[in-house]
């Protein structure tokens, strides 16, 4: 198979010559690495690599050229060619044009001239471009293939497993080719789905920390006792990890289903500061795993917290299926679950056309579909645009009268303008029907029923706290949200003569950050933010023990 290509577009010759220069000797080992002077000769070796089956991984080009500007270019790169990476080379007056040009377009970055060194600013660029492609577009040796039914639910849990721990795999519906029966057989009789690993081993419907095992992931702590343990990789704990890690604390992250929390999945986090083009929740999950384990952090996978005891001056976590992790100090950073929602049989179909969250890599097996999300916070719109990308329509079922009061304003804007999304208010599901799999669902608004056709039902409503583990011994209010600082109630024994941090709980060495904790913003900068702050308290709790 080829090797992808990189296409450097400018209308100087002296420059674009330049440019593949420098791409050739920082990529010419695994890229080959294209030129054009112009964008007509652009978009024809476009279609030549496209109609060759050679995919493109970038397109850099240059702004302004005669005939036919760099984001015309980009713009219909990103038609003939959705996955590409496009990058465009600016001048300081046209940086208006790029920033609309996000929006527009989804160009991918853009930067101004001049841009060298390379080595300072194009390369940097390119290298987490060509990244994101590389992980998108894996090699075929390398994946782990799937064999399983659309509506089964153990099978959507290995796949939404893989997808939510950066684990490329091919899912093959069963019956559906030559390929998916060769792997039944030589799985043998037995349950699906079937994972089929690179190394040549295959399992049958695997639980989650029997997958993570096979895979190489870590599922066992490796020391007797950690400065601190983190409870939960979501945003609040990743960044703990994070800043605990780079400042010298022996630092263990127990996640039992993926890093990300409910912002891995999210298709884009538009508001994050820093990055105007946004980011996806898989990117920016992968993103901190890896500065994370950089400072040395340690990630406990697959493994479920069912329990907590105090052991004197050491904080345990108990974990299912594995030895307790003790450590000086805890962060409870478990997050939340969306709430179930409560319609007749709708939990008979839930992982066959019910599904509580989504992944971003789920929208693509929705085309020619009617899709129906139910929420109407952030998480629900990010859905909704995703889907729309993919699906025939999407429907978004708001039991409220209207989404400005729980969903920020640019989502808002954008859900309204796109063609194929309705907003149906004051409604909710009340009924589902189906043989084996979701066929459609009841919705009911103002007394008046509605019978729809749908197999894909996307639900994101409401926060139930990740809290049961902790027990009597961790004061919460009534919804389960730990209670933290200067919200413990009087009647909580706190043993200490100083009072309690502003994120600890009534256990003294025992924090609270992000979802979990009552009254957080539900947002994933202040989770970030909080997960920061707790290890500054950390430090001045370790600090007096």
């Amino acid at each position: 198979m080829a090797k992808p290509a990189i296409l450097a577009v400018d209308d100087d010759v002296a420059v674009v010559a330049a440019v593949v220069r420098d791409l050739r000797q920082r990529y010419g080992q695994d890229y080959r690495v294209l030129r054009a002077t112009s964008g007509p000769e652009a978009l024809e070796i476009l279609a030549d690599q496209l109609l060759k089956d050679r995919p493109i991984a970038a397109v850099v080009s240059d702004q302004r050229m005669p005939g036919m500007t760099g984001i015309e270019v980009l713009q219909q790169v990103r038609e003939q060619s959705p996955d590409t990476k496009l990058c465009l080379l600016t001048a300081y007056a046209d940086t208006d044009v790029a920033i609309r040009a996000i929006n527009e377009i989804g160009l991918d970055y853009y930067l101004m001239k001049p841009w060298d060194p390379p080595e300072d600013t194009l390369f940097p660029v390119l290298d987490e471009l060509l990244r994101d492609w590389t992980h998108g577009h894996p090699d075929r040796d390398s994946e782990v293939r799937v064999v399983g039914h659309r509506w089964s639910e153990a099978t959507h849990e290995v796949k939404t497993f893989l997808t939510h721990n950066h684990v490329p795999f091919r899912w093959l519906e069963v019956d559906s080719s030559d390929e998916a029966a060769r792997l039944l057989e030589l799985a043998g009789e037995g349950e699906l789905p079937v994972v089929a690993l690179p190394d040549g081993s295959v399992l049958r419907s695997p639980t989650s920390t029997e997958l993570a095992t096979a895979l190489g992931l870590n599922t066992q702590a490796t020391k007797p006792l950690y400065d601190l343990c983190v409870v939960g990789a979501g945003p609040a704990g990743l960044a703990a990890a994070v800043y605990a890690a780079s400042e010298g604390l022996q630092v263990v992250v127990v996640e039992r289903d993926a890093p990300g929390g409910q912002a891995g999945q999210s298709a884009s986090i538009e508001n994050y500061l820093g990055f105007p083009k946004g980011l996806s929740g898989a990117d920016l999950t992968h993103r901190a795993v890896a500065q994370a384990s950089r400072f040395g952090a340690e990630m406990v996978l697959a493994r479920d917290v069912v329990g907590f005891e105090t052991r004197g001056p050491v904080r345990a976590v108990l974990l299912d299926g594995s030895a307790d992790i003790e450590a000086r100090a805890v962060l409870v950073a478990s997050g939340v679950s969306y709430r179930r929602l409560d319609a007749p049989g709708l939990d008979d179909f839930v992982g066959r056309g019910i599904y509580y969250g989504a992944s971003a890599s789920e929208a693509p097996q929705t085309v020619g579909e009617d899709v129906y999300v139910v929420g109407a916070a952030n998480s629900a719109g990010q859905a909704v645009l995703n889907f729309a990308k993919y699906a025939t329509k999407v429907v978004l079922v708001v039991r409220g009268s209207s989404l400005e009061a729980s969903m920020s304003q640019y989502l808002v804007t954008r859900i309204l303008d796109t063609p194929n999304v309705e907003v149906r208010l004051r409604t909710e599901i009340v009924g589902t029907r189906g043989d084996g799999h979701l066929e459609g669902v009841t919705l009911c608004a103002a007394g008046e029923v509605d019978e729809v056709a749908t197999s894909s039902v996307y639900i994101f409503i409401g926060a139930a706290p990740r809290t049961d583990w902790l027990g009597d011994a961790v004061s919460r209010d009534e919804r389960g949200f730990v209670l933290t600082g200067p919200d413990l109630p009087a009647s909580a024994a706190w043993p200490l003569e100083r009072g309690p941090f502003a994120l600890e709980t009534s256990v003294p060495g025992v924090f609270a950050a992000g979802d979990v904790r009552r009254d957080s913003m539900k947002r994933v900068a202040s989770a970030v933010g909080e997960g920061a702050m707790s290890v500054y308290l950390v430090h001045r709790y370790l600090a007096a023990t």
